[in-house]
């Protein structure tokens, strides 16, 4: 249920789009023949026919259009089988209700207003809910200990972590997410099959003083003593990483599968004896991929803590069971509704637009792009875990990021047209109405294979459990 209520939440939100361009369209006087919801992809129905427009529902929810008078000669030519408007819709090309004939102020009004309808949309939704709820969530989590996993997966329970701590800090930054928390448990862990250049180094040199008798190759039986085993150096995260605006590369370099055996044989040993073909450089990096030690600052009796060199395992988690509190801002009087609220608007924005620039710059790879599919499962999950406010803001959240990707200028996108009016207006001249289709044309196909491509990263993502 939760699903179908985020299912039609996002629907409201391509209805919200759409009436924006609709009533734009009325304002300026021009004649809009057809109003669909969704996509005409498969079964479609008409609804109602309501002036000279006639709405559409179309079984591909996902998306919707506004269709002027400008457009119905080719519409009809292109479904002769299947056309609800009469002919009498076909305006001369003199016609004021035509699109073509309006001013450039006009075109870019009715061009924008699906965008200003998100953005006021989102608005609206984020006072309702301050109103509402009279609270807003914050990005912050506080984290406590509530207990520790049966089976033994770290020694945070040996260095001292107790029961009722709060997680402040992990290698000196300040920890405000269950996420963030994790990130660190999950890149510090035993074995990521990368070594430090330097601790390959170290060992190598360690490696070669213990065994002065092997020059390089080391031979099937034969017998090699190792250093002590050195932890890596402690993993560092940027802002961007722990805003999850950044994918996190492992740094050093790749073991190979002779290199990842090895190292399962001889982690913690004294010596081994060798079962294959090694060199001293396929040991020094075995023996480089350990783990990276955490610092934890809790804060017990109101004092700060720090718990040194905690050891995460293989499976990158830290044996702790938590408590966790979602941090809320106060919106109880009417001016602290407004200001909380845009206040939640301007930070909620900003990541977005941060995460598109890392997008585009590269910083954040096209496989984590993710779309409606993961929208749907995500958000449903949000309102069962976290109930209808946080759903509700998720909504809100995605309006404005419909604005925004629909304004980027991109031919086939609001964007895109508002890019033709202005080198319009710069040129004084009308583009070039076939060239202009081709183009659109071209980018619209690019959206479509954009679209199945991000689909799929939904389903693999699914598949795998990833979210």
């Amino acid at each position: 249920m939760n699903q179908i209520l985020m299912i039609l939440l996002i629907s409201l939100l391509i209805l919200v789009h759409e009436a924006g361009h609709f009533f734009a369209a009325k304002l300026c006087g021009i004649r809009v023949t057809r109003f669909g919801i969704g996509m005409p992809i498969g079964p479609s129905w008409k609804l109602f026919k309501w002036g000279h427009t006639v709405f559409y529902i179309h079984a591909f929810l996902f998306g919707g259009y506004v269709s002027f008078a400008d457009d119905e000669e080719n519409f009809q030519k292109d479904n002769k089988e299947n056309n609800d408007i009469d002919k009498s819709e076909i305006l001369p090309s003199d016609s004021p209700e035509l699109y073509e004939n309006k001013t450039i102020p006009q075109k870019l009004f009715v061009v924008s207003a699906g965008v200003l309808m998100n953005i006021v949309f989102a608005i609206i939704l984020v006072i309702f809910c301050a109103a509402f709820y009279q609270k807003l969530p914050t990005s912050s989590q506080n984290l406590y200990v509530e207990g520790f996993a049966n089976n033994k997966t770290s020694n945070v329970q040996e260095l001292g972590i107790k029961k009722g701590d709060k997680i402040l800090k992990v290698n000196g930054i300040e920890i405000k997410s269950l996420y963030q928390l994790s990130l660190f448990a999950k890149n510090s862990k035993v074995f990521d099959n990368y070594a430090q250049e330097d601790l390959i180094n170290q060992n190598l040199e360690q490696l070669k003083k213990l065994n002065p008798q092997i020059k390089d190759e080391i031979t099937k039986n034969q017998k090699i003593i190792l250093p002590k085993t050195i932890s890596e150096k402690p993993l560092k995260l940027n802002k961007n990483i722990l805003e999850g605006l950044e994918r996190y590369k492992k740094e050093g370099l790749e073991l190979n599968e002779n290199q990842i055996h090895l190292r399962d044989k001889i982690y913690s040993q004294k010596s081994f004896v060798s079962d294959n073909s090694y060199t001293l450089e396929d040991v020094a990096f075995a023996l480089s991929d350990t783990y990276k030690p955490l610092s934890v600052t809790v804060l017990r009796d109101n004092k700060e803590i720090n718990i040194d060199n905690i050891k995460v395992n293989k499976e990158g988690t830290f044996g702790i069971m938590l408590k966790i509190e979602e941090i809320f801002v106060q919106t109880k009087t009417p001016k602290a509704i407004i200001t909380k609220s845009f206040d939640y608007l301007y930070s909620t924005t900003a990541i977005m637009l941060k995460g598109l620039w890392q997008l585009i710059t590269g910083k954040v790879s096209a496989s984590d792009m993710h779309g409606v599919i993961a929208v749907i499962k995500i958000g449903g999950d949000i309102i069962a875990s976290k109930g209808l406010l946080n759903g509700i803001l998720l909504t809100a959240m995605i309006s404005i990021n419909l604005a925004i990707m629909n304004f980027l200028p991109i031919p086939a996108l609001d964007g895109g047209h508002v890019m033709f009016l202005i080198i319009e207006t710069i040129t004084g001249k009308k583009p070039d109405k076939e060239l202009g289709e081709k183009i659109t044309n071209f980018f619209f196909i690019l959206l479509i294979i954009l679209m199945i491509a991000i689909c799929y990263n939904d389903i693999f993502a699914l598949v795998t459990k990833k979210f």
